[in-house]
């Protein structure tokens, strides 16, 4: 699937970004673009329904961010504990990002966050990266583009994947949420998924 970014990129910046792309934004979809042309996919649903998932889980930076959008691993750590004694975090029965012996902590990280110990150890077999000796190297965009391209399309996060959503005629924006959070703000990702395929669509190269 060949696409003019620059068509896309002119779409989305009203549509979606307020009417201005910084380029971090810019950045982020430009590595997302890539791995999903990398691998040679051509439905641009695929592509609209992760770049919105992007968009949702980075609050529009499109850059790959720690959990609670922390700056750092401490006050990340600390946001989490803190939500967790309040009782906010309901579904939570393993307080993940407390640290292990090595004090490393295995919190949300990337364009799509990945917790627990076994999850970056998952994804380390797909970046070939050993991410749970050095878990902020999900931070790296590059890195997160791969977790994100890979995980939503082989149902590496919850076990759905894009293809049980979108194949042939069938498209459903909002059941597709399902392949990295249940029914979390799936309504509202779907709005945005729809007007990132328009955008796509838009620049499709014949």
């Amino acid at each position: 699937m060949r696409i003019d970014r620059r068509i896309v990129f002119a779409g989305l910046r009203n549509a979606v970004f307020g009417g201005r792309l910084s380029q971090g934004q810019v950045d982020g979809m430009e590595a997302l673009l890539t791995r999903f042309s990398a691998r040679g996919w051509a439905d641009p649903r695929w592509l609209a329904y992760m770049l919105a998932t992007a968009h949702h889980e980075t609050g529009g930076t499109m850059q790959a961010v720690r959990e609670t959008f922390a700056g750092t691993d401490d006050e990340a750590v600390s946001r989490l504990e803190r939500a967790w004694r309040a009782g906010k975090l309901p579904t939570v029965r393993t307080p993940y990002w407390r640290r292990d012996e090595a004090g490393r902590s295995y919190y949300g990280r990337g364009l799509v966050q990945i917790t627990h110990r076994e999850n970056y150890e998952k994804m380390s077999r797909v970046t070939a990266l050993d991410l749970v000796q050095e878990p902020d190297l999900a931070l790296r965009l590059d890195v997160a583009a791969t977790i994100l391209v890979v995980g939503m399309t082989e149902g590496l996060f919850s076990g759905a994947r894009l293809s049980d959503f979108f194949a042939g005629t069938k498209a459903d924006w909002t059941g597709a949420r399902k392949i990295v959070n249940g029914a979390d703000r799936a309504r509202k990702i779907a709005v945005t998924a729809r007007t990132f395929d328009a955008a796509i669509r838009a620049g499709l190269m014949v």
